[in-house]
């Protein structure tokens, strides 16, 4: 029975570190966008044919899902927004170096697949006990 125990306490403190570390750093991204200079994402969304309203899902992606996520409030819908705007940055600003490394040999869209990736394992583990919602209802 005690290692039911700790095993669960282990699951749901590694659900919270997951959480903290891709919604936490990608908050800095997000907050990057406000303070710094998102013309450069309207441009891009524009540049790629798209209307330009659709730049602003960015905060939904980097900002508002990833805040959701830290404090693990509806969690795996904030976690699927968190993915679907990594997949959209990596569509509509990253297309020429997808298949390509850097100077150091890694692959260019690394982080931006490494949010994807942790968003989508955050999607399918939920929230855990450590969570504004504590695992209550479908999206937690």
């Amino acid at each position: 029975m005690q290692s039911n125990l700790n095993m669960n306490i282990n699951n749901d403190l590694a659900k919270l570190l997951l959480r903290i570390t891709c919604a936490g750093l990608l908050l800095f991204h997000g907050l990057f966008k406000i303070y710094g200079d998102f013309q450069h994402i309207k441009d891009m969304v524009r540049a790629a044919g798209l209307p330009e309203f659709i730049a602003y899902g960015n905060f939904i992606g980097e900002l508002i899902a990833p805040l959701f996520v830290v404090v693990g409030f509806k969690t795996r819908i904030a976690a699927l927004l968190i993915a679907i705007n990594m997949l959209a940055s990596i569509l509509i600003a990253h297309t020429d170096i997808v298949l390509k490394l850097n100077d150091y040999g890694a692959w260019m869209i690394e982080l931006n697949v490494f949010y994807m990736m942790t968003a989508i394992v955050i999607y399918f583990l939920g929230a855990g006990k450590y969570s504004l919602s504590r695992c209550i209802g479908k999206w937690e």
